[in-house]
C-alpha cells in the first residue's frame, strides 16, 4: 500500500482557498475590503518568511465563521466553491490525484486552512480524507477558535499520525509515502515521508529540494 498526501493551497489549487474565501466574503459585503486586504497581506508575508504567528492568524481566519449562522455560511460556501474555487482546479492537478486513486493509494489532503472551507474542495478531487485545522463549535455554531492541534508545520505530522492511528495504520504500513507541497513551511512533513515532492515550490523549498535531490514538478 502507498500513502499519498497533498497540500491544498498553491499545490492542488492554483491559488489560496483561505484568501479566496476572504475575497468572496468581501464581495458579499460581509468583510471590509481595506481592513481585510491589509491583514491578508501581512499574514501572507509572515507565512512566506516562515514567521507566521499561528494564534493570531487563526483568530483572523476563523473569526468570520463565528459571526454568522451555520446555515448562512453553508449557503455562501456552495456559491464560493462554484465561483471562486473551481476555476483554480486545473487538469494536471486532477490527473495527479486520479492517478493515485486509480492505483488504490490511500490519499489525504493535509492543509492548515480550516476544514469548513476546505471540505467541499477536497471532495471536488474525489479524496475522502481531509486533515485540516478544525474550527471549534458549540451547539452547531462556530466559536471563532480552533480545536486541537492546527495542521501547520510540525502540527501536520501530529495530525497525520493521529489519523493513521485511528484507522489502524502507521508509517511502516506503507511501501511508499509521498507528500506534495509548494511551501517551505511544510518541510517537517516533507522530510518525514519517503518521497517528498515539491510542487511549483517557493524559493526556499526549491533550494532545499534541489540540494537534496527531491522531485520537483509543476501543476500549472
Amino acid at each position: 500500500m502507498q500513502l499519498a498526501l497533498f497540500d491544498l493551497d498553491n499545490t492542488l489549487l492554483s491559488g489560496d482557498s483561505d484568501f479566496e474565501w476572504s475575497q468572496f466574503l468581501i464581495c458579499q459585503g460581509v468583510l471590509d475590503r481595506a481592513t481585510q486586504t491589509k491583514l491578508n497581506r501581512k499574514f501572507l508575508a509572515d507565512y512566506q518568511a516562515g514567521q507566521l504567528q499561528l494564534d493570531a492568524f487563526l483568530d483572523f481566519q476563523l473569526a468570520p465563521l463565528a459571526r454568522h449562522p451555520r446555515a448562512q455560511l453553508e449557503h455562501w460556501r456552495r456559491i464560493f466553491v462554484d465561483r471562486f474555487i473551481r476555476p483554480l482546479i486545473n487538469q494536471k492537478a486532477r490527473q495527479l490525484v486520479s492517478g493515485h486513486l486509480a492505483r488504490g493509494d490511500l490519499c489525504a489532503v493535509v492543509t492548515a486552512t480550516n476544514s469548513f472551507v476546505t471540505a467541499p474542495i477536497v471532495r471536488e478531487f474525489g479524496i475522502h480524507h481531509l486533515i485540516a485545522t478544525i474550527p471549534a463549535s458549540e451547539n452547531g455554531e462556530f466559536t471563532g477558535k480552533a480545536r486541537g492541534t492546527p495542521a501547520f508545520q510540525a502540527g501536520k505530522i501530529e495530525r497525520v499520525e493521529s489519523w493513521l492511528e485511528a484507522i489502524g495504520l502507521w508509517w511502516p504500513s506503507f511501501t511508499t509515502t509521498r507528500f506534495y507541497s509548494d511551501s517551505h513551511n511544510d518541510l517537517p512533513l516533507l522530510e518525514k515521508v519517503s518521497n517528498p515532492v515539491a510542487v511549483d515550490p517557493d524559493e526556499k523549498l526549491r533550494a532545499h529540494a534541489e540540494k537534496l535531490g527531491w522531485e520537483i514538478i509543476s501543476l500549472r
